[in-house]
């Protein structure tokens, strides 16, 4: 029966049948393949346009002439100028200097604008008067304590974990505020802690650990450079894996542990087959994916949840069965035809109608039978069906990303830089052979022989020094140098056209990947500047796609796996993921200083109860690459500290006059008390010249006479 309401078809095939080779399974199974083989064939049916679009693409990226290509008999040269191969490197390098301008993966989860389930903000005033019902927060809760006090350090304590102590200990005596009330407080005195926003960068902490440990930065930046190059770049996931983790015990016994995290892939486009009548993901009823699996990759399915294991077995021992495209061939360049010790696996995510599913024997749980279609996984190897089950995702949804470079609004598939600048790179070839060839041909003399003037059976060659026998008759000249016109300058010329329109065609500049000799404007700094903001303009939209169409999706992904595979109410909250690859386009040194700026006049009393200083501040750490968890504090923390500010400023007015010490040396004769900001009158310690200068004289005593010498 099904297992977890999840499963079509088990390891042992007991939905369909008692034994793996039943004739009832068979021709059930047969059917679903022929229903999952159709669509493959449909898509690589309408894929073929572009598959020729890449296969152009990837051509002028390697420098290889295809076979569309036909050159005269009188054309020497085969030379090819790769700019393809230099723009489309500046793109993906310029993708990935923005995507990874923070050194993180640019997802980060925040709260809704109003959060639903949860406390938006609250703020308390610690310096507010009368406002504990018992107790002080000035009482000492320090974790190490003194002796005799009753509270011993546990066993194995550490730094951690005495903080936590110090955060529980604060938190149950902040029950008993009576200044604590929901909403932002007011600056300075007020401190706000948001609950909405610390679930949200606990949440957001959690994806990023998953994210470096499935190694995703270096897939997004496969995918990236597939984007620049063939205009489509394809991500899947998440998907949970086991990882090892290398362990040795204490006796040098290798113990490995295994861990179970999401995992997220690069999907090349080439083995990327989606719904044709889709126009994004969104859109798509189904999607196929062609792997390309060795025999222990294939064995190591088995492994993984709800693989058929006895079918892997017989359809391992069906033979290889992979036979290459055609395409493969030229993105191999054109290597020697030999065999491949591979398996050709399909991997089918779509709807499947129910009726189909009941129709084919396949047991489905009763709450589910409702429903017009469902959503399945289905592998598919040497015509064996080795997997079969429905999407554990909830909500269902088709875990691939795919993420285009320039938007092609008819079409699934994007447009890349090579697509863009496919026929300003043919001129560009054109212009420099024709150039070459001129140039050869002009460099060398033309030879014309009058033979007839000659001795005859001379060895006609020509080198320095070389003598010809001359007979007798007409008298004039017998041997003629001709020079060929020069004019591969005109065709260099030409070049240099085209390649200015490359530059137009693919938004991305020449000096904006090390052109030299930029004139005009661009000679100097602010000019570079200003043609460099210009410039961006393509990238802006291009990483606009990557948050919309990948980074998001991608984000979204996580968040349900957290929330549905590995549960904690720590961070559960009304949050939403958003992708931040738009703002690293701007310099953190830009970014800090309008933070600045905004921060300077947030601090005004009269605009400081309209500003989030806690968000401020933690942006402010981001833009100078600090780690705002670091470096900022919560709630408890920020009381704590409130609090040892309080005691401190209650403590200076002692410190300046303690108890027992002598007036005569604090206090002057005038009642200026030193180190308080009055200043000193003469004969007073500190009294100096300059004290008196810019103060009015003291008023003479009644009857007193001014001193004659004034």
């Amino acid at each position: 029966m099904a297992k977890d309401n999840d499963v079509f078809i088990e390891d042992d095939a007991v939905v369909l049948g008692d034994t793996a080779n039943s004739t009832q399974e068979d021709a059930n199974t047969s059917r679903i393949i022929s229903y999952v083989m159709e669509r493959f064939l449909r898509s690589e049916t309408v894929r073929r346009q572009d598959e020729d679009r890449w296969l152009r693409a990837y051509r002028n990226y390697r420098g290889i002439y295809g076979p569309d290509v036909q050159f005269t008999e009188a054309e020497k040269s085969r030379v090819f100028i790769k700019v393809t191969k230099t723009k489309t490197l500046a793109a993906y390098g310029q993708i990935v200097d923005v995507l990874f301008a923070n050194n993180k993966f640019p997802i980060s989860i925040d709260p809704t604008e109003l959060p639903d389930g949860v406390v938006d903000s609250v703020n308390f005033d610690p310096m507010a008067p009368d406002q504990l019902r018992t107790g002080s927060l000035s009482d000492p809760i320090s974790p190490y304590g003194y002796a005799g006090d009753g509270r011993e350090l546990p066993k194995g304590a550490t730094r951690k974990t005495l903080g936590e102590s110090i955060g529980r200990n604060l938190g149950e005596r902040l029950q008993n505020v009576k200044g604590v009330s929901e909403g932002p407080g007011v600056m300075p005195t007020s401190v706000t802690y948001e609950p909405a926003m610390i679930a949200a960068k606990k949440m957001q902490k959690k994806i990023q650990d998953q994210l470096d440990e499935s190694n995703a930065t270096k897939h997004l930046r496969s995918t990236a450079f597939e984007m620049a190059l063939f205009g489509t770049g394809v991500m899947k996931g998440p998907f949970a894996v086991d990882k090892e983790y290398p362990n040795w015990d204490d006796d040098g016994e290798y113990n490995p542990q295994f861990k179970t995290v999401p995992q997220v892939t690069h999907v090349s486009v080439w083995n990327f087959y989606p719904d044709p009548d889709a126009s994004n993901m969104d859109e798509a009823q189904y999607v196929i994916e062609r792997h390309k699996m060795s025999r222990t990759q294939l064995r190591a399915l088995k492994r993984r949840p709800y693989f058929r294991g006895a079918v892997i077995d017989e359809a391992i021992s069906y033979g290889e069965n992979y036979v290459k495209k055609y395409w493969e061939d030229d993105l191999a360049d054109y290597a020697p035809d030999h065999g491949i010790d591979r398996f050709e696996v399909f991997e089918y995510w779509g709807m499947i109608d129910v009726d189909m599913l009941l129709e084919y024997g396949i047991d489905i749980p009763r709450e589910l039978r409702d429903v017009d279609e469902l959503q399945a996984n289905v592998w598919v190897c040497n015509n064996k069906l080795i997997r079969m089950v429905l999407n554990p995702f909830k909500p269902a949804v088709i875990p691939y990303m795919a993420s285009p470079y320039e938007l092609n609004p008819y079409s699934f598939f994007g447009v890349g830089i090579a697509e863009n600048m496919d026929d300003t790179q043919t001129l560009m070839n054109g212009f420099m052979r024709m150039a070459v060839d001129n140039a050869v041909l002009s460099g060398n003399l033309l030879i014309e022989v009058d033979e007839t003037n000659l001795v005859p059976g001379q060895d006609l060659s020509v080198y320095p020094g070389k003598v010809f026998r001359r007979q007798g008759g007409a008298p004039g000249q017998a041997i003629f140098g001709t020079k060929f016109p020069n004019v591969s300058q005109e065709n260099l010329q030409l070049f240099d056209k085209a390649r200015v329109l490359a530059d137009e065609s693919t938004g991305f500049p020449s000096f904006a990947h090390g052109q030299t000799g930029v004139m005009g404007v661009g000679r100097t700094a602010s000019g570079m500047s200003m043609l460099m903001g210009a410039a961006s303009g393509t990238i802006k939209s291009v990483i606009k796609n990557i948050d919309d169409y990948l980074l998001r999706p991608l984000g979204e992904g996580l968040f349900r796996f957290n929330m549905q595979f590995d549960f904690d109410p720590d961070i559960k909250g009304d949050l939403e993921v958003k992708a931040r690859g738009t703002e690293s386009l701007m310099a953190n040194e830009v970014r800090s200083q309008r933070l600045m700026q905004f921060l300077q006049v947030a601090s005004n009393p009269a605009l400081a109860p309209f500003a989030k200083f806690q968000y401020i501040i933690r942006e402010i750490a981001k833009s100078l690459d600090l780690d705002p968890d670091k470096v900022t504090n919560d709630l408890n923390e920020a009381a704590l500290q409130a609090e040892m500010m309080k005691q401190f400023q209650q403590e200076q007015p002692q410190m300046a006059g303690p108890a027992g010490a002598n007036p005569a040396d604090v206090t002057g004769a005038g009642g200026g008390t030193i180190g308080t900001g009055m200043v000193p009158m003469p004969q007073e310690q500190g009294f100096s010249a300059n004290a008196t200068q810019g103060m009015a004289q003291p008023t003479q005593a009644a009857g007193q006479q001014p001193s004659p010498m004034g």
